[in-house]
């Protein structure tokens, strides 16, 4: 274990003695465009993890998809909320058994084998790490660390994507506003700024996304939404609008609602896409399936409720998907999965040693 370049952040080790003998944590992080979320937990007595781990750390941070801020910032945040995490739990790297980063941007294998690479000059070579894509804490946290069925994130931006219990894997969307993923947060409120300027030029109907945008921005004409985009077209502050097109949508507004329903078509495109393709729902199409729903644009409010929209569409054609609104975090699902991961490894290990 190297002390890194970031050797400051684990400076508080330095003035806590290890814990020899004592219970081993696993850390759990779900990393993505917004925020970068690690939380420690204690591993169970047991060989199964419990329903509700209890948390012993936790630290937030920023971004941390390389594809947003680099690798060097992503790396510094990710080691920053591992650090905190740790520190609050009052444990340091020794007592560490297993890491699952589920991260936004790890999209490849190539990314995969870039961050545990990394991760394995941070903590000491007996620690099993676990990197993936942030849709795997997702899914993990709707079914108690198992890795089966489809889990849909819409949030600032959207991705599909499922597993089988014999290990294939496929995904759907996620490749970022640029491409298409017209069911996203910044999605909808590219439309809905769109609409707006469409308005304002006569190329598109009146739309009360005028005034509502222009007060949420501060701004006195839509001549200005031009300047106020590109002055910072960063995702997360263009999906901040979501909330006032869901509340001109609710409040009737045609051009708002149409904006929904595209994107309802296309979110229940991405999950349609990956459960055929996985054969999720048998070769009838109607075994039940878990599908994990996670995001801010899945969420009920303002009398819009996109998440059972969505569900709705999907049925039509799979009528045996399963909607789980997770409880716990996807930080904790993160977690669950380092668990899971660790049990299968040591035991696949022992078997190799006999």
């Amino acid at each position: 274990m190297k002390r890194y370049r970031n050797g400051e952040i684990w400076d508080f080790e330095l003035e806590m003695p290890p814990r020899p003998g004592g219970p081993g944590v696993v850390l759990g992080l779900d990393g993505g465009t917004t925020s970068t979320l690690c939380v420690c937990i204690e591993t169970p007595i047991s060989d199964q993890l419990f329903d509700s781990p209890m948390v012993l750390g936790r630290a937030v941070a920023g971004c941390s998809n390389h594809n947003s801020i680099g690798e060097t910032a992503a790396r510094e945040t990710m080691e920053q909320v591992m650090a905190e995490a740790l520190l609050k739990s009052g444990f340091h790297r020794s007592a560490v058994q297993a890491v699952c980063l589920a991260v936004s941007g790890v999209d490849h294998e190539i990314d995969r084998l870039r961050i545990l690479q990394w991760l394995r000059n941070v903590f000491p070579g007996n620690v099993k790490l676990f990197v993936h894509n942030d849709a795997v804490a997702a899914l993990a946290s709707g079914t108690a660390g198992k890795l089966h069925g489809c889990v849909l994130i819409a949030g600032t931006g959207t991705v599909a994507y499922g597993f089988t219990e014999d290990g294939r894997e496929a995904r759907a969307a996620g490749a970022g506003p640029v491409l298409g993923d017209w069911g996203s947060g910044y999605g909808i409120a590219a439309q809905a700024l769109t609409a707006v300027v469409r308005a304002h030029d006569g190329r598109g109907p009146p739309t009360s996304l005028t005034p509502a945008i222009l007060q949420k921005l501060q701004i006195q004409s839509p001549d200005e939404v031009i300047g106020w985009t590109y002055a910072d077209p960063s995702w997360a502050r263009i999906a901040a609008l979501v909330p006032v097109v869901k509340a001109c949508a609710g409040a009737g507004d045609k051009v708002a609602q149409n904006i929904f329903l595209i994107a309802v078509q296309e979110l229940a495109a991405s999950v349609k896409a990956v459960v055929q393709r996985l054969g999720l729902s048998g070769k009838d199409g109607l075994e039940s399936f878990p599908l994990v729903m996670v995001g801010g644009v899945l969420e009920t409010n303002e009398g819009w409720d996109i998440g059972e929209e969505v569900i709705s569409c999907i049925s039509k054609d799979f009528p045996g998907v399963l909607s789980i609104r997770p409880k716990l975090e996807p930080a904790i699902g993160a977690a669950m999965l380092a668990w899971n991961f660790y049990m299968k490894v040591s035991s696949e290990e022992s078997i190799k040693d006999r």
